[in-house]
């Protein structure tokens, strides 16, 4: 949290099962240091498997849904706030050998997040459900199937997470699918295509800034960037050449701070 306050950003997203494994006394130490750096937390996850609440069997999906009141009542106890990420099923996943159809999934996903969500409104906080490549997921791949999904739940804490990385892989343009979400759109992940920093990449940048000023977003931008192989998240995302390779990444991420300031003016 230092380096990133000392860098000049103003959020830190964290992990919301790291913060669901801490003692209330250390959820109430970060939350204490963050406002003391002047940081605003957000938290994303991707579901592990035996969380998947789209799964076919009924155990795993009330594994799901017991593990997200659990993050929905931590983070209510830091004072609520935004989670994100690949929350309606597992993730990485990919559809069974076989199978082309996914509305059982879909269904299945609804039914446990409706019940999954009530915990969220009694907390303040919001789900926001992230939209990724067929390679990562296969549920949720455009913001028409978001759309679908949150309008399904029925819920004004069931919002949309869009991915700058993932959009252009699977969107027709990029701020076409920000200004359908309009303002289900609860929050944003930003990253290149390439998945370097903003300005290393072809992501159409000023289109995105008017995109966001024209449905008037209120929410969080979440820089997103790998650039290094290893680890298990390196593994599960294709990280297999070092993009980090002579730059000095503590300056890379103020100058993309800058660039990106730039872009919401």
């Amino acid at each position: 949290m230092d380096k990133v306050a000392n860098l000049g950003f103003d959020i830190l997203e964290v992990n919301s099962g790291t913060v669901v494994r801490m003692t209330a006394a250390e959820r109430q130490r970060l939350k204490a240091h963050a406002e003391q750096k002047g940081l605003e937390l957000t938290y994303c996850i991707g579901l592990p498997h035996e969380y998947d609440i789209a799964a076919a069997d009924k155990a795993v999906r009330d594994n799901g849904i017991a593990y997200l009141k659990q993050m929905a009542k931590a983070i209510g106890e830091m004072g609520g706030g935004q989670l994100g990420g690949i929350i309606y099923s597992a993730w990485p996943a990919t559809m069974p050998k076989g199978e082309t159809d996914k509305r059982p999934y879909f269904d299945r996903s609804i039914s446990s997040m409706k019940e999954a969500i009530k915990m969220a409104e009694d907390n303040d906080v919001f789900f926001n459900v992230e939209v990724v490549n067929r390679f990562e997921q296969f549920l949720l791949n455009t913001v028409d199937e978001a759309l679908s999904y949150v309008q399904a739940v029925g819920s004004p804490h069931a919002k949309i997470l869009l991915d700058t990385f993932h959009m252009n892989i699977e969107e027709d343009f990029v701020s076409g699918a920000i200004l359908k979400a309009g303002d289900k759109l609860g929050h944003l992940h930003i990253g290149e295509n390439n998945r370097m920093p903003p300005g290393y990449g072809h992501i159409p940048w000023t289109e995105i800034g008017a995109a966001l000023r024209q449905i008037n977003y209120q929410g969080h931008l979440v820089m997103e960037p790998f650039l290094m192989p290893g680890g298990q998240v390196g593994s599960d995302i294709r990280v297999f050449r070092d993009l980090s390779v002579g730059l000095d990444l503590d300056d890379e991420a103020r100058k993309a701070l800058l660039f990106m300031r730039g872009v919401l003016k």
